[in-house]
């Protein structure tokens, strides 16, 4: 290992939930029936050396490689921290909460999830837009016609105009914990629930809904239109297709799955295994998973994320064990 400054099958049988009519409304999902949100495994004394290069970092909390630019965004100290790294150094950016999630949102802009905000963040000037929320933001994504989607802590799903603007509240969730939005259909993830949900936007209501394996916990979409999902308590990667919700692909990858990134030059989804210390990749493209790649990495590899440009695989640790760079070159020569 090396240490440097500078980091860098389709399954017809899937239960359906329920099909929710529930429109615009106060109401929240407080009065559904929830289980405890999964969470990864408390992960064991790191056995192997983790592949590639590891800097010394905070307990990272959520990471993000800005697609167009390639600079990273590390949440720390439990979402009081934000940095911005990339080969000229690192920079802090003060945050007026402790944030939960981060997402891409214009090219060079990364979305930042807190309580009672949305923060749009230029990333190469560092430069902060706060947008008001009414509610505590867990989770936010960009649609392709510029609009917002924001995800709150007590199952509301808000569509906002690039302005704040609400042009549509959706209630009847328990939880809005993960949104997709790689296609025109918005889909969420409800860790309470454990379950998948397509938004009805004519109709301004919940649409159809899958139980999502145990125990859900992350959610991603791909350029294919695919909705991967880590079954955490299950143990499983599931893959969906949207409009209508469908699960494709439900595959069992083993010790406390948690953490996904997409790499779309390799068509690979990567997979942390916070019970063993590894990442693992995936190539969906037969109709079941198949392993192409698995590394040892730093200690509780709660947060993954790839360089769209160079393909670049990053992992952060979340006891503090520090930030993993592992190369496109690297996975290639099996390193």
């Amino acid at each position: 290992m090396r240490r440097r400054g500078w980091i860098e099958s389709a399954l017809a049988g899937a239960a359906v939930l329920t099909l929710l009519a529930g429109c615009s409304s106060s109401d929240d999902g407080g009065d559904k029936p929830t289980i405890e949100p999964a969470t990864p495994a408390a992960a064991p004394v790191a056995a192997a050396a983790p592949t590639g290069e590891v800097t010394p970092f905070a307990a990272v909390g959520a990471l993000l490689a800005e697609p167009s630019t390639g600079i990273l965004a590390v949440l720390s100290d439990a979402g009081k921290t934000l940095s911005l790294i990339d080969k000229s150094g690192t920079r802090a950016v003060p945050l007026p909460g402790p944030a939960a999630a981060l997402a891409a949102g214009k090219p060079g802009e990364i979305l930042i999830a807190v309580p009672g905000k949305v923060l749009r963040l230029d990333a190469a000037t560092a430069k902060v837009t706060e947008i008001a929320v009414d509610g505590d933001v867990r989770s936010v994504a960009l649609r392709a016609d510029g609009d917002l989607v924001a995800g709150l802590a007590k199952g509301k799903v808000l569509i906002l105009a690039p302005d704040g603007a609400v042009r549509e509240s959706i209630s009847g969730l328990a939880s809005a914990d993960a949104i997709d939005t790689s296609t025109d259909t918005i889909v969420v993830l409800d860790r309470r629930q454990s379950a998948l949900t397509e938004l009805n936007l004519p109709d301004k209501r919940l649409g159809l809904t899958l139980r999502s394996g145990d125990g859900a916990t992350n959610l991603i979409g791909d350029h294919f239109g695919r909705r991967i999902v880590t079954d955490t308590a299950g143990a499983e990667l599931l893959v969906y297709t949207a409009d209508p919700l469908v699960l494709r692909q439900r595959f069992p990858v083993g010790s406390s799955p948690y953490a996904l990134a997409y790499d779309q030059r390799s068509e690979t989804v990567w997979v942390t295994l916070t019970g063993s210390n590894q990442v693992v990749g995936y190539d969906l493209s037969t109709g079941i998973p198949v392993e192409v790649g698995r590394y040892p990495t730093v200690r509780q590899p709660n947060t993954v994320t790839v360089d769209a440009r160079t393909g670049d695989l990053f992992v952060g640790s979340a006891t503090g064990d520090g930030l993993q760079r592992i190369s496109a070159d690297q996975r290639k020569r099996g390193q």
